[in-house]
């Protein structure tokens, strides 16, 4: 890849909201399991609204990994390009989930600072209330979505390598609570 290229592979959701946490969940697991080169990088925004487009200006892609509502069984993927997302119609940011997508892919349009390459990979989620774990639906499709990410990557010519010491992913948010006293 040439050193120039700027790719960002970004996570959303709300990791207090069960299957909203697919985004954060697969960018942590990407984390751990592989290392990118200069210009790539992997990172969880949690819900960002118009505060997404300072993430996208000036990138030559972008990678989102989100939950999606689409019929379908729960887990299953769905990929969506560039056109597709920007066709969506504005509405109001009605709750902490609604990502303000569509109208942060325009305002960078707008200041020709658009990334070229866009592209969604979206997981079916089973529940998306109050709790912070996956559903095993969800939880399985993990796998998938990483895998997707990957070869995203690979077609734009980034180098991804497995770490030589893989860790865990840092999934803070299932780790139960502790008090002190």
């Amino acid at each position: 890849m040439s050193a120039n290229l700027r790719i960002a592979v970004i996570g959303m959701g709300n990791v207090l909201m069960g299957d909203d946490a697919a985004g954060p969940y697969v960018i942590e697991t990407l984390n751990a399991r592989f290392q990118f080169e200069y210009g790539v990088e992997a990172i969880d925004l949690g819900t960002p609204g118009l505060d997404l487009t300072p993430h996208i200006m000036g990138l030559d892609t972008l990678i989102l990994v989100d939950t999606v509502l689409s019929d379908g069984p729960p887990g299953e993927l769905r990929r969506y390009e560039k056109s597709a997302l920007m066709r969506q119609t504005f509405r109001p940011r009605i709750s902490p989930h609604d990502p303000a997508l569509a109208e942060a892919l325009t305002l960078a349009e707008l200041t020709s600072a658009c990334p070229r390459r866009v592209v969604l990979i979206g997981i079916i989620p089973e529940k998306c209330k109050k709790g912070t774990t996956l559903s095993p639906a969800v939880h399985r499709a993990v796998g998938d979505a990483v895998d997707a990410v990957i070869h995203e990557l690979r077609e734009c010519g980034a180098e991804v390598r497995f770490r030589s010491e893989p860790r865990r992913p840092n999934i803070w948010w299932e780790e139960p609570a502790s008090c002190m006293s």
